[in-house]
């Protein structure tokens, strides 16, 4: 087995209602962080860590997504009509950033069932996950530190962080011994319930995961919610071969979430030479510390 982590699912099926009115007709992924969408965010940190393969598990209304990444014949001759060369070669970039596929999850059946919906594109190589909702900024990329991790453990790798103790419900929780960056997970629980959460340390909506996964989730029940969770198939992996835990040291933006999708934004444009200065001002004057010019 090819042992290069080469691939990367992004499941996008998700409808989204968290955004809602914005996203009744427009992907959420879709949705501009300053001027690029917040998936483009996701499909670069991929290629900036070694992947030229990526499959969009998308569903109805995300034609928005397969049209974003693809070549735009007009808006490029308009661009180089008007000898705007810059955004010609901004234009042009998105749609050579990697080989995109697309596969339909025909029912939100959960996460499990959209990594399930990748697996003929996958085959029988190890593979990365990463989630739409989780923008991670560091420098490696998360997934290149990931991909370093699983190189050399040969073991499937999940990225975690810590989050406050009564934020644990939230998402999945990794039972790890504490203070190490990498370390073997003992256990994986999905959304414990308040005060029975193994540890602080939470998955981050980042996987590199061997290709027995599938045979997993393929024979998984439905879970909470009556959705295939991959968390389940996750604890199997874990008892059958073996789990490693990255502790991630950067900066995690949940722009699944309306607080979370604000703070990015501004972040962004804080370190953004062409918007910084603007936006820093703005900010004083409307929390009244500067007065107005």
């Amino acid at each position: 087995m090819n042992k290069k982590i080469r691939k990367a699912v992004i499941p996008a099926g998700g409808m989204g209602t968290r955004f809602l009115p914005a996203t009744k007709a427009q992907p959420k992924e879709m949705l501009p962080l300053i001027d690029k969408p917040a998936i483009q965010y996701i499909v670069e940190e991929a290629v900036q860590s070694g992947i030229d393969s990526i499959v969009i598990i998308s569903g109805r209304h995300k034609r928005a997504i397969e049209d974003h990444f693809d070549k735009s014949y007009e808006l490029e001759a308009e661009l180089e009509a008007r000898n705007n060369e810059t955004m010609l070669s901004i234009v042009r970039e998105i749609s050579q950033l990697a080989d995109i596929y697309y596969v339909r999850q025909k029912e939100p059946l959960g996460l499990g069932h959209a990594v399930l919906c990748a697996r003929r594109f996958i085959a029988n190589e190890p593979f990365a996950v990463l989630l739409g909702d989780d923008i991670l900024t560091s420098n490696p990329p998360c997934l290149k530190q990931m991909i370093d991790v699983y190189e050399e453990t040969d073991s499937s790798v999940v990225a975690v962080m810590e989050v406050p103790w009564d934020q644990t419900h939230k998402y999945g929780i990794v039972d790890i011994e504490p203070g190490k960056r990498v370390a073997p997970v003992r256990d994986i629980v999905e959304k414990p319930a308040p005060g029975q959460a193994p540890s602080n340390y939470a998955v981050v909506g980042r996987y590199v995961l061997d290709p027995s996964i599938f045979g997993l989730l393929e024979a998984a029940k439905p879970g909470k919610a009556g959705e295939i969770q991959l968390t389940d198939s996750l604890q199997e992996l874990n008892r059958m071969a073996s789990l490693t835990a990255m502790r991630f040291d950067g900066r995690r933006h949940d722009v699944g979430d309306k607080l979370g999708f604000v703070q990015a934004t501004i972040d962004f444009a804080l370190n953004r030479d062409d918007l910084s200065e603007d936006v820093r001002s703005y900010m004083l004057e409307r929390l009244g510390l500067q007065q107005k010019a």
